[in-house]
């Protein structure tokens, strides 16, 4: 891995040199935009709409609109700003981590020490683990001021990027204003499928379907070309044929095809057996 940014986490008098690096990667299929009726690709141009010209990334500025006047802003006057400039990571204050509401979590990065002597960092990580909190620190990343969280994953920190609180929106749907009825019933029978399919996350056992089937689709052009039927690539059997079902029959079904399942899966297949002729060497075939 390539680190992206360089600089120092900050707490108190400390100082840690480190490397940042990004934890995750994206794994979908690339695809082009084409012309359908031949296959070019589509290009986009910067055409500046007062001289109609294409303009070249290293001329293109940013700027603000305030009713008939505009404010340009070059790199360069982003680069003066003093966080743009800031190259340090401070801790503002240390939470409990089950504060910390999943939703505000946005993009995840490594930690790594960017120092001979890894003291320093070794002491912030077990100083977290020990604790059980979790560092809230500010920083300046790809002209944006960052709020983030601090915390220990396998041995290593790892920085997860949070939103602001006013870029999560408040949930108001009508349809929850009425609390419907449920049964006593209904609640033992959801239970009852929950546990059904209670496990331990192992993330490994799951697959992006999507991809996978995007790139079954692409192979099969490959091969056959335009003429491929894809009804035939993908045929599938269709599922509940649309019956309608209340919810508590739906819970019922949905028990009892899981349990059905889990006893299927205990009973030990059945050997087939062996034919003699099954056992024989096949024949030689013949010369001409």
């Amino acid at each position: 891995m390539r680190s992206i940014w360089k600089g120092s986490l900050s707490f108190g008098l400390v100082n840690v040199p480190v490397k940042l690096y990004s934890a995750t990667e994206d794994h979908d299929v690339s695809l082009h935009q084409v012309h359908d009726k031949d296959g070019g690709r589509i290009r986009y141009k910067r055409v500046c709409e007062i001289d109609g010209e294409t303009v070249e990334y290293e001329h293109i500025a940013k700027a603000y609109v305030d009713g008939d006047q505009t404010v340009i802003l070059t790199d360069q006057d982003i680069a003066s700003l003093p966080l743009e400039r800031s190259k340090d990571i401070d801790v503002v204050e240390f939470v409990p981590t089950d504060q910390i509401d999943p939703i505000m979590l946005e993009k995840t990065y490594y930690l790594a020490p960017d120092s001979k002597s890894n003291k320093a960092y070794v002491l912030l990580r077990r100083t977290l683990e020990d604790t059980d909190r979790t560092a809230i620190v500010q920083f300046a990343l790809r002209q944006r001021t960052r709020l983030a969280a601090l915390r220990v994953r396998d041995g290593i920190l790892v920085l997860q990027t949070l939103l602001w609180e006013d870029e999560v929106r408040e949930a108001r749907f009508p349809e929850l204003d009425e609390t419907p009825r449920i049964t006593p019933a209904e609640l033992e029978m959801s239970r009852q499928l929950v546990e059904s399919f209670a496990s331990d996350f192992t993330p490994e056992k799951f697959t992006d379907e999507y991809q996978e089937q995007l790139k079954t689709l692409i192979e099969a052009k490959l091969e056959q070309g335009d003429a491929l039927d894809t009804e035939a690539t993908f045929s599938r059997e269709a599922e509940g044929g649309g019956e309608v079902l209340d919810l508590m029959e739906a819970l019922r079904r949905s028990v009892d095809a899981k349990r059905g399942g889990a006893d299927a899966a205990k009973v030990p297949a059945k050997k087939a057996p062996t034919s003699k002729a099954a056992t024989k060497p096949a024949a030689k075939k013949k010369a001409s």
